[in-house]
């Protein structure tokens, strides 16, 4: 009894490691790897519901020695990009938790640090085809033991998505889907299709863009391709280079943050069709009729859901904006002004929205609005939340102009509609607005004989 008393705690200890042993992580290189350079190597791990948070490393040649690798079941690859450091995605855990989290799947990490890290950039894009021609042949396979091509569905940030286009293109655009985040721009843009992400890699593709000026692809490329916040600089991103390291990747990161939000219900950023991000802004681009029942594409996860209506379109650019941390998705109203005032005034206008002690806030200063007696002026609000109810709201009215008199704006209706609930229009009468000052009142349900 003493003797299996003192055995208990080293077959235990022994018994963690080897569970620890059969869980395999992502490659953690460093600086140096990428200074010296690294080779090409892939490695697959897979994660299922059963084994959330423990990959298994799949075999290039042999699938039947991976019971847990259900090809009954979808499969979704992740495909990183261009590591300059070495180090693992941040982002690529939490991608996997919350997509095994939605769906029962499979989950297939591409791992392909070595080839990734290394300070020549031009020779990580050099072996994104031989990631392309691995993964080609490992579905090829896939394939033989009756998986169908619909059922997969491939993720790639960066460079990740031009290697999703490229196995795409090498099994003739037969996988289900592929999801582009912030494709890479450089030593892509301005090439042939058949040499990046196009459209007809897959059955359907969707792309998402937040640094198209910089290391990100401008054009679209799917389906659907959404700008956010008009796909370059992206809220609470540094705008200097003395932030560092976050200056350069912090737009090109956000689109798998955007994405993973998407995955877990928090909630959702509707997408509106437009032919650029000021005429998006001006809110002149928020008629969905196009989609019918179903209204505007929601972006992320759930955009599959308009597969149908987006391929009879061909090609649709649309876009979205989002605040600076997370929760990222903004509420959207149009905010209808009259006044009486018998100048014509110009300026900026701030909203907050109130209930139960919350505050949501839109500040319209993108550009100078104009303010003509008797006409209407249409003003595009996103809402940095959702409220479930509006007890009070708060206007105010700014110049920008310091030196010259304070004005004021005399308001004869305002009317406050939300773009996706259909709720009754919010409606207040007879405010005057004196510059740079807050106003609240108490909105009420606009009646019929007022529109």
């Amino acid at each position: 009894m003493l003797l299996w008393r003192c055995l208990t705690p080293l077959l235990l200890i022994t018994l963690q490691i080897c569970k620890a042993q059969d869980c395999h992580k992502f490659t953690d290189l460093n600086f140096g790897h990428a200074f010296m350079g690294t080779s090409t190597k892939i490695r697959l791990l897979l994660y299922t519901r059963d084994k959330a948070t423990c990959g298994t490393l799949v075999s290039h040649s042999n699938l039947s020695g991976h019971p847990q690798f259900n090809l009954s079941r979808p499969t979704t690859f992740i495909i990183h990009g261009y590591r300059p450091t070495g180090s693992p995605p941040v982002w690529m855990s939490k991608m996997t938790e919350q997509l095994l989290a939605r769906t029962d799947i499979n989950v297939i990490e591409v791992d392909w640090n070595h080839g990734a890290a290394n300070l020549n950039y031009f020779k990580s894009v050099e072996n994104t085809r031989m990631v392309a021609a691995n993964l080609t042949a490992f579905i090829g396979m896939m394939q033989e033991h009756g998986v169908s091509l619909s059922s997969i569905h491939m993720i790639g940030i960066s460079l990740g998505a031009h290697i999703s286009g490229f196995v795409g293109a090498n099994l003739n655009g037969s996988i289900g889907r592929i999801t582009a985040l912030d494709p890479a721009g450089p030593q892509f843009t301005g090439t042939a299709p058949q040499d990046r992400l196009d459209k007809e890699d897959a059955q359907f593709v969707d792309v998402l863009h937040t640094d198209m000026d910089a290391l990100g692809y401008r054009e679209p490329l799917g389906h659907i391709d959404f700008y956010a916040n008009g796909g370059a600089d992206q809220p609470g991103c540094p705008k200097t280079i003395f932030a560092g390291g976050a200056y350069f990747k912090c737009d090109h990161q956000r689109s798998a943050l955007l994405f993973i939000e998407s995955l877990n219900g928090t909630c959702a950023s509707t997408a509106f069709p437009c032919s650029s991000y000021t005429n998006f802004l001006d809110g002149n681009c928020l008629n969905c009729d196009q989609f019918g029942a179903a209204g505007c594409p929601v972006f992320g996860y759930d955009v599959i859901q308009w597969k149908d209506v987006l391929l009879r379109l061909g090609q649709t650019t649309t876009y979205f904006t989002t605040n600076e941390k997370s929760p990222f998705c903004t509420t959207n109203y149009i905010l209808d002004m009259v006044i009486w005032n018998m100048k014509e005034r110009w300026g900026y206008i701030t909203v907050k929205l109130y209930y139960n002690g919350t505050e949501a806030v839109a500040t319209i200063d993108h550009k100078a609005s104009k303010f003509k007696k008797y006409t209407g002026t249409k003003l595009f609000a996103q809402f940095d939340k959702d409220i479930q109810s509006v007890e009070k709201m708060s206007l105010k009215f700014s110049t920008g102009n310091v030196f010259k008199p304070k004005y004021k704006l005399r308001i004869l209706r305002i009317r406050l509609t939300h773009l996706e609930h259909k709720k009754r229009p919010l409606c207040r009468y007879d405010i005057v607005l004196e510059e740079g000052k807050e106003v609240t009142f108490r909105p009420i349900p606009c009646e019929e004989s007022n529109f």
